[in-house]
């Protein structure tokens, strides 16, 4: 046994269940540290955001046309953007008057991380028109329908929807192809 790791492998002393125990706790107790600052860094995080959020106009209180954004760090509210292009969004128009609160109790779902979907949550938009305001969230991935539905009925039930009401889910790749005549359209004045 001229090797020392020989003499560890020859080692028969009995103290291996008890180290066993001891990393098992150690393991443990890091898992659960680890998991507490998760826990705090997402309590500070919804604190910073509701701190500047409380200062914002509310969607109600805008006039005319106004889009508010509110999407992940790192995904831009744009089709083409990576996260997004493979996704799509679910939209729900809504008579005036209904916009401020169902904007809140949506990005309130979002930063609770109500949806259960992972990350497949790219954001959300609240646009203001004259007639109508309209909600949509984004997600990363059009094709996989269950975790659409998923949205969808999380949706319905944080926004406290009737069940009359009509909701769309539009990919972006149709959006872009909605919308592709009026890139190409030149305006003369």
């Amino acid at each position: 046994m001229n090797n020392k790791f020989d003499a560890l492998k020859d080692d028969d002393s009995g103290d291996h269940d008890q180290n066993e125990e001891n990393n098992a706790q150690k393991d443990s107790e890091k898992e659960r540290n680890e998991r507490d600052r998760s826990q705090s860094s997402s309590k500070r995080k919804v604190e910073q955001f509701w701190r500047f959020y409380s200062h914002m106009v509310r969607p109600g209180d805008l006039t005319g046309h106004s889009d508010f954004h509110l999407f992940k760090e790192g995904i831009k509210p744009m089709w083409e953007d990576d996260a997004n292009k493979n996704g799509g969004k679910w939209i729900i128009r809504l008579r005036k008057g209904l916009a401020s609160r169902c904007w809140e109790n949506l990005i309130l779902a979002m930063l609770g991380e109500q949806f259960m979907v992972g990350e497949e949550i790219c954001g959300a938009v609240v646009s203001v028109r004259f007639q109508e305001d309209i909600i949509s969230i984004w997600n990363k991935t059009a094709s996989d329908q269950a975790t659409t539905a998923r949205i969808r009925d999380t949706l319905r039930r944080v926004l406290n929807l009737p069940p009359n009401t009509i909701m769309e889910y539009k990919t972006h790749t149709d959006s872009i192809k909605d919308n592709s005549s009026f890139r190409n359209t030149k305006i003369t004045l």
